[in-house]
């Protein structure tokens, strides 16, 4: 029992670790806003979730965001970090969840799409309540300056809510897409090693 919660404690370790060296990858998009940036850090928390059970992906999230955190603290004052590990702990405890109970391909593919969604969905007000008027707070950056690096992409961008829907919500699902497809294709492959 306690060797098998210690081999868990493991992949959730070194897939969290993973997960802050592919969050050092990340990179701007020419169709959104140059502050919503891509990467995978993800998709070995997703890994860990299917592997070692949804809690295990959980603290994969909370151990990238750590370790980001401790060594750029001053990139994002810890706000960016915040929106990280609650969006992707949401994608990644959902999708894990769902897996847990439905261990085949369609389970896979199941928890992978519902998981997306929940991520993306929890982004919205997250980023609407908490994330952005934080970052209003640290950085002294009006709200309308934020919005018009929206509008300047789309005039129908003319407030915060529109914009979350028109880019963070597709961005954010699409991201955990890429991530889901990736896994969907890695991990019956690498499970027995994670397993082991």
């Amino acid at each position: 029992m306690q060797d098998s919660i210690l081999k868990k404690i493991t992949v959730a370790a070194v897939m969290g670790a993973i997960g802050f060296v592919l969050m050092l990858l990340e990179f701007s998009l020419p169709f959104v806003p140059p502050f919503l940036k891509l990467d995978f850090s993800e998709l070995p928390c997703l890994i860990a979730s299917f592997a070692a059970g949804p809690l295990f992906g959980v603290i994969s999230c909370v151990i990238k965001n750590l370790l980001h955190l401790l060594f750029f603290f001053s990139n994002s004052a810890g706000v960016g970090e915040l929106a990280n590990l609650l969006i992707g702990a949401a994608f990644c405890f959902t999708a894990g969840i769902i897996y847990k109970y439905k261990k085949t391909k369609t389970g896979a593919l199941l928890a992978c799409i519902i998981g997306s969604v929940a991520g993306a969905m929890v982004s919205i007000p997250l980023n609407c309540f908490v994330v952005y008027p934080l970052y209003v707070i640290v950085y002294g950056m009006p709200m309308p300056a934020i919005i018009s690096m929206y509008s300047a992409l789309c005039s129908y961008c003319d407030n915060l809510i529109k914009s979350l829907l028109v880019f963070n919500l597709p961005f954010t699902f699409g991201k955990f897409a890429i991530d889901s497809a990736v896994c969907f294709l890695v991990y019956k492959r690498i499970s027995p090693l994670l397993k082991s």
